[in-house]
């Protein structure tokens, strides 16, 4: 059987890392969780890869998706702990910011559905960093796209993949922002119908609910769940994961 990813997601907004609820961007609130005592990306970073034996990390800079600020300096810190794999969704638009995110010494790029302006730039994007290093997020909002470009917005997930797929993705998110920061629990049956679709690795971000989901995507033959809530509330205990994975 593959390896399935258990991989915490950090969100960070003005800085700090925020807790993300139903993608209402506005209503996010400073991260709290007893396993680590700070708002500090870099500290939780630490403490998830030091303490608690995490070695891949997924990474969504709000303060680029909904400002247009990245945060240069933080990456640049990111950047320089060693073996530490990261997933990093910036809000690219076009493909100036692809060539300047691919900079990094970040193991993933993520190009999300609801950022980019141009469906080329996927193409341009796998022929400058090949198609292991990048991600397509398939960005949704209770099922349906998400998306700037006409073509794209509200349509069927379905034909996203089938449409992708000519491309040569290897790796995609199915991110439903409606699920994120609830603990809903289970696989919506668009998952499932894409993960028998597409041929690669499939990801989950939104709604894990507990250690069961986990063991439930890694049934359903998914790649892995990126998971903050019920991790940084104790839902999911790590040590009982660790032991039945």
């Amino acid at each position: 059987m593959k390896t399935f990813h258990i991989i915490p997601v950090i969100d960070i907004l003005n800085s700090e890392a925020v807790h993300a609820k139903k993608g209402e961007r506005d209503k996010y609130r400073p991260l709290k969780s007893k396993m680590f005592n700070s708002t500090n990306p870099i500290k939780i970073i630490k403490t998830l890869k030091y303490k608690f034996k995490f070695n891949e990390i997924y990474i969504a800079d709000l303060d680029s998706i909904i400002k247009k600020a990245p945060n240069f300096q933080l990456f640049d810190k990111i950047s320089k702990i060693p073996d530490l794999n990261i997933m990093i969704d910036p809000g690219i638009v076009n493909f100036h910011d692809v060539s300047v995110f691919s900079k990094y010494r970040f193991n993933k790029l993520i190009i999300g559905l609801e950022t980019i302006n141009n469906f080329n730039i996927i193409s341009k994007s796998i022929s400058l960093l090949g198609r292991n290093r990048l991600i397509l997020s398939i960005d949704m909002y209770k099922g349906k796209v998400m998306s700037k470009l006409e073509d794209l917005r509200n349509e069927d997930p379905i034909r996203i993949i089938n449409k992708i797929s000519n491309l040569g993705i290897k790796n995609i998110i199915l991110l439903d922002l409606f699920r994120v920061g609830q603990k809903f629990g289970g696989i919506p049956t668009l998952f499932s119908e894409i993960v028998s679709l597409f041929n690669g690795n499939v990801f989950v971000g939104g709604g894990i609910k507990n250690q069961e989901d986990l063991l439930y995507y890694r049934e359903q033959k998914f790649s892995g769940v990126l998971v903050a809530t019920a991790l940084y509330d104790g839902t999911i205990n790590i040590k009982k994961v660790r032991k039945i994975l």
